[in-house]
């Protein structure tokens, strides 16, 4: 995610702690902020895909979903 739009999830955050946020402030926090879950999700994803689990007997076995 770019770092302007960060840096427009945490302005808004803090805007929301301050005052009540408009209808278009609201929708555009709720998009920017389900943008920022959807990039960790695939990231965590792809960071679990190159997992191995070693088990005492020296075997591998990969973390990698079956499709």
């Amino acid at each position: 995610m770019e770092k302007e739009k960060l840096n427009r999830i945490n302005e808004l955050a803090r805007l929301s702690k301050e005052r009540e946020l408009t209808q278009d402030e609201k929708a555009e926090q709720a998009a920017l902020r389900q943008e920022y879950i959807n990039e960790i999700r695939l990231s965590f994803g792809a960071m679990l895909d190159n997992t191995v689990i070693q088990y005492p007997d020296g075997s591998r076995k990969s973390l990698k979903k079956d499709k």
